[in-house]
């Protein structure tokens, strides 16, 4: 299953919760550098897949590789060659900014040095210096989810999974969020996300769309409209909906 081009690759991946299954039988690879679209309504199975690849849960039948890793496995390995944000937010609302990068840099396994300039970096890039000292419970919502973005990548790993990082934000919010995505890839980073916002879908350079558990398409934007003959990403997923 080795494939040098290939930083996730998944084989008849299962995972069943009783007798309910969430992920049935996915196939699919992601390019190093890609931009990753995992699409689907609420509860068609994007966490749970997005849990088992990021190592926080195990498969029930099938098999991924991530960064290397088959995260059955070797789940902890698979976790320090990944960044992870979640559903619900990821930094802790108690806890200032430096705190949080001053946290997850040491759980990073970062020196000292690399957390004060990975700190800065960050802080500059999102000309946010003066929210350092501020708790995080005190920011705007987009502006957390900017600084939870910027947290997962500060080790620079080789993926970042992103579950609906854009959820509760407004359009304008929404697009800046995704200047950072563009800005990650382009250092070499691949970045998987999931989403239920449709026109995000026109960012990915390659989607799969999920329905019931299951990968109902896959693709680049331009190939699943010309495939389903609809004028957006929104419209395609209506007619697989259907």
């Amino acid at each position: 299953m080795s494939d040098s081009n290939h930083i996730i690759i998944v084989k008849d991946l299962v995972k069943k919760f009783g007798r309910f299954t969430a992920n049935d039988r996915l196939n699919f690879t992601v390019e190093k550098g890609e931009i990753f679209g995992f699409l689907g309504a609420n509860g068609a199975g994007k966490t749970t897949a997005l849990k088992i690849l990021s190592g926080l849960s195990k498969p029930t039948a099938g098999k991924a590789i991530v960064a290397g890793f088959d995260v059955a496995r070797y789940p902890n390995r698979v976790k320090k060659n990944i960044g992870y944000m979640s559903q619900r937010f990821s930094m802790y609302d108690d806890m200032t900014v430096k705190e949080n990068f001053r946290f997850y840099g040491g759980i990073y396994g970062l020196s000292r040095k690399e957390i004060k300039d990975k700190t800065r970096y960050y802080l500059e890039k999102l000309n946010m210096q003066e929210f350092e000292q501020m708790l995080v419970r005190q920011i705007p919502l987009g502006w957390k989810q900017k600084l939870a973005f910027s947290v997962a990548n500060m080790h620079n790993p080789g993926v970042v999974f992103l579950d609906e990082p854009t959820g509760g934000v407004d359009p304008i919010t929404r697009r800046q969020f995704w200047e950072l995505i563009y800005d990650s890839t382009a250092g070499g980073t691949t970045v998987f996300v999931t989403t239920h916002y449709m026109d995000e879908a026109e960012y990915c350079e390659r989607v799969a769309i999920m329905s019931e558990g299951k990968i109902e398409a896959i693709g680049s934007p331009e190939e699943l409209k010309k495939k389903y003959g609809a004028p957006s990403m929104n419209e395609v997923f209506i007619k697989i909906a259907r």
